[in-house]
């Protein structure tokens, strides 16, 4: 019988096993152990709890034998349930030498600590605390040490801490062997027609790479069972066709979206930290987008990725010795970067930005696979000549040691305290951002979604190049906003793109704009509640931080009966995504939210948002992810297709007709110049294509002459507030 079949629970990648043996054998230890290496390794999860019992299993001698009792052991609680985690990483795959641990109380979250750790004799470790997260007070510990048990058995394997400092006496607890990974973690694989999804890499399949690699085949559950999950996909790999002709070449965010709301609406009992990856042809934006990550999808918090594979990221460098494996590999890297942003890996340009769970530096050449590979210097050569399919160390210690409420962020207490410290202010690198509303006054009306307008000026002397997209990016950016008298929030996106932007060239005193919807993300609606916010921004350009202006803006009181009882549909999940994304088939609730607005509020400003992201999902064929698997199922199993709901043009111009024509003044003040210029070209571009030449000439002809006529609200100077929103 194998190993694998022995220890299916904790089966380890091939390669890890080989080196653990090898380390095995360097001590000269014979019998049958040899044959199981693995319990050579001493870092893995470690759990107690007080419903535990001890068990008595054969242990192997040496420093487990000489363990002795120390005073504050604790007794078993008979009244609270009481658990706790260890996470030990000293051995095996990229140890980081840190110790971990997270203690519950019925079930709540008391307090979570990391230790760096020294090693003092065999299976021994001391070390300092360094984080504390939670109930910290009840928590007083300034110190660890840490013995580990082996034994030929999983059940006799053990880790022992002795918690000491902070003026407590020591505290003594035995964790039992648990797994030899940090967190578990579940993938499924699903393609469109005609895309074949690279799962797996020859490490030298092509020649350009480092000296020191090893040649050997991974796939994407090995390079994340590397970094400490134990990570497993559903062996069928499906390949999802779509009922009838193709009528859709590429993908809507709000198509992409949809498909993974019914996925993860069928398949809600899967576990928690799980992942859906689709791998498709093309998305709307064209070939320079590779991969889109949605995050934080329905009850249970999940994530689903797709990649695309008509991109940039099946093009080989010009000159390349060995272009299918370049676009083998890149095709690989991207799946394992978009899917490290479903961990809440940030790329590694931006640590700096936003609120890092401890302070990290930016590594704008890190060969991770959360890099772009052409953004190094000396471009894709460069970064896949020194690249060993690997996260830096900082990224593994977030993934496996930080606190995982962290994989849901949000919150900004940070900013209150420290505020954009750091950020350059005005002119900094020849560059001015600048964030404002196309209104007289920034008063917005209760359930109006707010859109700012991004501009980015050139205020040198000389031409400058940026990305052409880097208002786009929005994982390029922190917004912050706070409401009067309570914390600074952090305004997140539903939604990640993995971009390749051509370089454009700023003029002298050329800006460029865009929109960007701030009511609602990730954290719900951070900008509904009536009262007086504070809008801040912070991006980089070229390695340095920028800093915007503050906005002001209030948002008013219900005026009705009708406003508040709308309200509680709007201000919902579901609301907020169906407003982002421009629209859903899928998601009803938010969907009949957003109707009966424009039903019982038809002149409201909010009716003119409504109205467009009830139309465009019908001014094309829409693609619909199809489930026909079993109720309990756990995976797609190759019985799924893609559904066409034919487009409704009648319906859809009627809302657009209404919201860009009829109320044309009311629309572009409140969808602002970028989207209302945005919107009224996609408009008449659809009338243009559907033959309705004289339509689509009387759309843009209004839509021209109603944004040259808008008022811009200027906001206070930057020299008011550079570094931090005023305390209210």
């Amino acid at each position: 019988m194998s190993n694998v079949e022995l220890f299916s629970q904790n089966e380890l990648a091939a390669d890890e096993a080989e080196l653990l043996k090898a380390a095995f054998e360097a001590e000269a230890l014979s019998g049958p152990i040899e044959a199981m290496p693995w319990l050579l390794r001493s870092s893995g999860l470690y759990k107690w709890s007080s419903l535990t019992h001890p068990t008595t299993n054969p242990v192997l001698g040496g420093v487990e034998a000489a363990l002795e009792a120390e005073v504050g052991s604790e007794a078993l609680s008979p009244i609270v349930f009481q658990r706790e985690e260890l996470r030990l990483d000293v051995d095996g795959n990229y140890p980081q030498m840190t110790a971990s641990g997270t203690l519950y109380r019925s079930f709540v979250l008391r307090v979570h600590w990391i230790a760096n750790l020294v090693a003092v004799g065999p299976r021994t470790w001391t070390g300092t605390i360094w984080y504390k997260d939670g109930s910290v007070a009840s928590f007083p510990y300034t110190s660890v040490k840490i013995t580990a048990v082996r034994s030929l058995f999983a059940s006799g394997r053990s880790a022992t801490v002795t918690f000491s400092g902070g003026g407590a006496l020591p505290r003594r607890r035995t964790y039992r062997f648990a797994s030899n990974y940090f967190h578990p973690a579940e993938f499924e694989y699903d393609h469109e027609s005609g895309v074949v999804p690279d799962l797996d890499i020859d490490t030298c399949a092509h020649p350009n790479r480092p000296a020191t690699l090893p040649c050997q085949v991974l796939t994407t559950e090995t390079i994340y069972r590397r970094a400490g999950f134990d990570a497993t996909r559903n062996p069928a790999i499906s390949d999802i066709p779509t009922d009838g002709p193709d009528v859709n070449l590429t993908w809507s965010d709000a198509e992409m979206h949809d498909a993974m709301q019914t996925y993860w609406s069928r398949f809600a009992n899967k576990p928690q930290w799980a992942l859906w990856v689709l791998f498709a042809k093309q998305h709307d934006i064209g070939p320079n987008l590779g991969g889109i990550m949605f995050d934080d999808i329905g009850p249970n918090h999940r994530q689903g990725t797709a990649i695309f594979y008509d991109s940039f990221i099946s093009n080989a460098p010009a000159g390349d010795p060995a272009p299918a494996a370049a676009v083998k590999r890149l095709h690989f890297w991207t799946a394992i970067h978009e899917m490290g942003h479903a961990f809440n890996l940030a790329h590694s340009w931006q640590k700096d930005l936003g609120t890092p769970w401890i302070p990290l530096a930016a590594e704008p050449e890190a060969r991770s696979f959360m890099n772009y590979p052409y953004f190094v210097a000396g471009g894709e050569t460069a970064f896949f000549s020194n690249f060993e399919y690997r996260f830096t160390d900082s990224e593994l210690l977030f993934l496996r040691h930080a606190p995982e409420r962290f994989v849901q962020m949000g919150n900004a207490d940070w900013f209150d305290h420290h505020g954009f410290e750091g950020a350059s202010t005005l002119g900094a690198n020849g560059f001015d951002l600048e964030i404002g509303v196309d209104r007289a006054k920034p008063i917005y009306d209760f359930l109006e979604p707010v859109v700012l307008e991004i501009k980015l000026t050139n205020i040198s002397a000389e031409p400058k190049i940026v990305p052409s997209d880097i208002l786009l990016d929005t994982g390029g950016m922190v917004v912050i906003l706070k409401k009067a008298g309570k914390p600074a929030r952090q305004w997140l996106p539903y939604a990640h793109q993995c971009r390749r932007a051509a370089a454009m060239v700023l003029q002298p005193g050329q800006e460029i704009t865009e929109s960007l919807f701030v009511s609602a993300g990730v954290n719900g609606w951070d900008l509904a509640e009536p009262g007086h916010y504070t809008v801040q921004m912070s991006m980089q350009i070229n390695g340095a931080d920028l800093l915007s202006n503050e906005l002001q803006l209030r948002v008013a009181p219900p005026k009705s009966y009708e406003e508040e009882y709308v309200a509680q549909g709007v201000y919902t999940d579901e609301g907020g995504r169906v407003m982002a994304f421009d629209g859903s088939l899928v998601l009803d609730a938010g969907r009949n939210a957003w109707l009966e607005l424009v039903e019982r509020l038809p002149n409201s400003r909010a009716a003119a948002h409504a109205r467009i992201a009830l139309a465009l999902p019908m001014t094309r064929n829409y693609r619909l992810l199809r489930i026909d698997a079993p109720e309990k199922a756990m995976a797609i199993d190759g019985r799924a297709a893609f559904a066409v709901a034919k487009k409704r043009p009648e319906e859809a111009a009627k809302h657009l007709e209404a919201a860009l024509v009829d109320e044309a003044e009311v629309s572009a003040t409140t969808l602002g110049r970028v989207d209302f210029e945005y919107y009224g070209k996609t408009y008449a571009d659809w009338l243009k294509d559907s033959g309705a030449d004289k339509e689509a000439k009387q759309v843009g002809d209004t839509v021209r002459k109603v944004a040259a006529k808008l008022a811009r609200h200027h906001p206070a100077p930057k020299s008011q507030g550079a570094h931090k929103v005023a305390a209210e």
